[in-house]
């Protein structure tokens, strides 16, 4: 019998006698559809539950819709995976008529998630009705992927330094202080560090300048971003998607927070370093479900100067 179908008996007459004879019979294929929305972040620490997934639905294909697919490309345990709005066919493929489950949640919208008592991948758990065991993300270049480890070959060993993430959708000043690390400790984590490391630095287009590093300002591919973790030594980073790709290279990282927390988007790897408490935040005007709103928001800031929002020897002798 041919590996992988169902054989079902068939009566035929045959010279005026009957005989079972047994003709084969394809099996349905089913699915598991699960679409992620969001930044590349969200994206890499979607990574972390393919496998979980894929145990829990063995008899499942993995079919993944999402809005970066290349943190997705490689894995062993996805089937297929699909750009959001770059699926043709799709309906017609994966859904009409067929045994499918879909998944299209937004952890984001739940309580837990809202009220920071579970991280963002034990509320997909809840979402996905499947264990949470404590997931990480994780990433698989091919070969070629690998070799673009040459892009960072430097004379010194590589210390990344992300200062500012990727805008948030109409933000409008280039300083974002509820994630973007302040000037001052950048730069006070060069001078300690710049002759010991080549250090780059990752910012956006308009964020603020640092004396001795090499500046990366303009879109990298995110493969090219994903090789770079990978070849660095050293890493301090900001809640933004370089300290998920960490995670899932298994590089442990320093990393500040200021208006998120590391108890919803962190990982225990790294080096979690939060924001002191404000003494007062009375100005919360235009939030809602959060604590703080994350674009143009500079009239919501609790802190007067920087020594409240970090103690800068404390950084210092954390990394």
């Amino acid at each position: 019998m041919e590996q992988g179908y169902t054989y079902q008996p068939k009566m035929v007459n045959l010279k005026g006698e009957k005989i079972d004879k047994f003709i084969p019979v394809k099996p349905k294929k089913k699915y598991f559809i699960w679409h992620i929305q969001g930044g590349l972040g969200k994206n890499i620490a979607a990574t972390s539950l393919c496998k979980s997934i894929k145990e829990t639905y063995p008899d499942r294909e993995l079919i993944m819709v999402v809005s970066y697919p290349e943190a997705f490309l490689n894995n062993p345990y996805i089937d297929r995976v699909y750009n959001i709005g770059q699926a043709p066919y799709f309906y017609q493929d994966y859904i009409e008529g067929k045994d499918v489950i879909i998944s299209r949640h937004e952890p984001y919208n739940q309580t837990d998630h809202i009220t920071k008592t579970k991280h963002l991948i034990e509320n997909w758990c809840d979402l996905l009705g499947i264990a949470y065991t404590n997931q990480q993300p994780e990433i698989y270049p091919n070969y070629p992927q690998k070799m673009l480890l040459g892009l960072w070959q430097r004379p010194r060993p590589i210390m990344v330094l992300q200062t500012g993430g990727g805008p948030m959708q109409g933000q409008k000043y280039s300083y974002s202080w509820t994630r973007d690390m302040p000037i001052e400790i950048a730069q006070s984590i060069v001078e300690k560090f710049k002759d010991q490391y080549n250090i780059i630095q990752i910012t956006r287009p308009d964020g603020y300048p640092l004396e001795g590093v090499e500046r990366f300002d303009q879109p990298l591919s995110n493969l090219e971003l994903f090789a770079l973790i990978a070849a660095s030594k050293k890493r301090v980073l900001i809640d933004s998607s370089l300290q998920h790709a960490a995670a899932a290279f298994k590089l442990p990282s320093t990393v500040l927070w200021i208006g998120t927390s590391p108890t919803v988007f962190g990982y225990k790897s790294h080096n979690n370093i939060s924001a002191n408490l404000p003494k007062k935040a009375n100005q919360l005007i235009g939030s809602y479900l959060f604590d703080y709103q994350f674009e143009n928001n500079i009239h919501e800031c609790p802190y007067m100067e920087v020594k409240d929002i970090f103690n800068l020897n404390h950084i210092l002798s954390n990394i």
